[in-house]
């Protein structure tokens, strides 16, 4: 087996056809066909399928191992080239944009100071969308919203955070000092959708509290979400670490009450070993997020750990 062959079938992959594989990798289409045309020999099966260019079975699991070699192969050569002294390579930081918005400025900034010769490569997305690039091998860690139930994923706790209610000036929550969740039945509210982790922990508080919330819009992506209340579109429940301007004068940034409080974590593949890059990287996350956590409203820091995985008590999640 070569892994140049794996490479052509991962490019498929990600690319949905033979002829943008190879733009991908820089080499002519008969190549690419020729590489995953072997590799279908010698394993026995068909690997894509001709008329679509989208993997059959056997093919999702060659590219699910090959992810893997290729993450290896490349933690090797970094961890290689940083025992021979300064830390290089590259890293893969998926991060959500509230967290990003704060920490990434600075995350940059002393990786520049304290190790130059790591390249950062950063993915601004969802939780919902993090999760499952890094159990497949396309990140080396992420920051997320916590719970995470994938069996492939390690997380540990950073901080935790309030909730609270960014309204504009005219709005008729604006003049509150706090709210409670009593105090927001009936009234249209920016939302993320159900099914997304801050969402459904927001309903089962709703629940709990007797409470129903009124979508006025439903926004996958907190920092879009947030972006809409800045812009004055409507009144929205946010993570404090949401906040990010000032909201003197045309907003109104309220703690809001009878909440669970939102866990942003740290998480990270659970099969091989970080990179030496990817290390560096982590103890830096650390290190500014219990320098600033403390300075921020609405914040607060938790001891690290590891979250119980469902393949530790025997459950298989289907989500």
């Amino acid at each position: 087996m070569d892994l140049r062959q794996l490479a052509a079938l991962t490019a498929v992959a990600d690319h949905q056809s033979f002829s943008a594989a190879a733009r991908a990798l820089h080499t002519v289409q008969s190549n690419v066909s020729t590489h995953i045309a072997r590799l279908e020999r010698e394993l026995g099966v068909t690997l894509v399928h001709r008329s679509s260019g989208q993997l059959t079975e056997a093919g999702e699991l060659v590219v699910s191992r090959a992810r893997r070699v290729h993450a290896e192969l490349e933690a090797l050569t970094a961890d290689v080239a940083s025992s021979l002294g300064e830390i290089s390579g590259q890293v893969r930081l998926g991060i959500i944009g509230t967290t990003g918005r704060w920490l990434l400025a600075d995350l940059l900034a002393d990786l520049a100071t304290t190790h130059p010769k790591i390249r950062l490569v950063t993915i601004d997305a969802t939780t919902t969308s993090l999760i499952p690039q890094l159990a497949a091998g396309r990140l080396d860690l992420a920051v997320v919203n916590l719970p995470v139930t994938d069996p492939d994923v390690d997380v540990e706790v950073l901080f935790e955070e309030e909730h609270v209610v960014l309204a504009p000036e005219n709005h008729p929550l604006a003049g509150a000092q706090r709210l409670s969740l009593h105090d927001l039945a009936g009234i249209p509210l920016l939302l993320e959708p159900p099914g997304t982790g801050f969402r459904d922990d927001l309903d089962a508080d709703a629940a709990r509290a007797g409470v129903t919330l009124v979508p006025e819009a439903e926004i996958d992506g907190m920092r879009l979400l947030a972006s809409l209340a800045y812009q004055g579109f409507g009144a929205a429940i946010l993570p404090a670490s949401a906040i990010v301007e000032r909201t003197e004068g045309t907003l109104h940034s309220i703690p809001l009450d009878d909440t669970t409080p939102r866990a942003v974590g740290l998480a990270t593949p659970r099969r091989g070993r970080l990179s030496a890059p990817a290390r560096a990287t982590v103890e830096l996350i650390r290190t500014l997020v219990a320098a600033d956590v403390p300075l921020r409203p609405g914040l607060r820091l938790v001891t690290p750990g590891r979250n119980r995985s469902p393949e530790d008590d025997g459950i298989v999640s289907n989500e």
